[in-house]
């Protein structure tokens, strides 16, 4: 796997970040077993300590559990914390700024929906 890394976030938080988009998309999902830190490590091309790093802000973060000599699985409510925490973190963030733009630019509703059917 040929990996991007920005250079400005620490590489565990990349991949806790693309773990937890997976969760959101469903590609990972509650009960299923995460990875290991070997696969991630070397799916990743990092450090073993990395990847380990990334699991372990996942369990901190409540949305996985460490299942002694199995590995780590996604908790049952982890999708749901993980949309609640998407929605507050867009609306207080990035809505704002969206909000600004369309109004900076005149658009109105009935454009913006007309966008979305023509590209959904």
């Amino acid at each position: 796997m040929n990996e991007v890394w920005d250079e400005s976030v620490p590489i565990y938080v990349q991949i806790r970040d693309r773990i937890m988009r997976a969760m959101l998309e469903g590609a990972i999902k509650e009960g299923e077993a995460l990875p290991s830190v070997r696969q991630i490590a070397a799916d990743c091309q990092v450090n073993p300590m990395t990847a380990m790093k990334a699991l372990h802000a996942l369990l901190d973060d409540g949305l996985v559990e460490k299942r002694r000599g199995l590995g780590m699985f996604v908790l049952e409510g982890a999708r749901a914390r993980l949309v609640t925490r998407e929605r507050e973190h867009f609306l207080a963030t990035q809505w704002p700024e969206t909000l600004e733009t369309i109004r900076r630019l005149g658009l109105d509703l009935g454009e913006l929906l007309a966008m979305e059917r023509t590209t959904s």
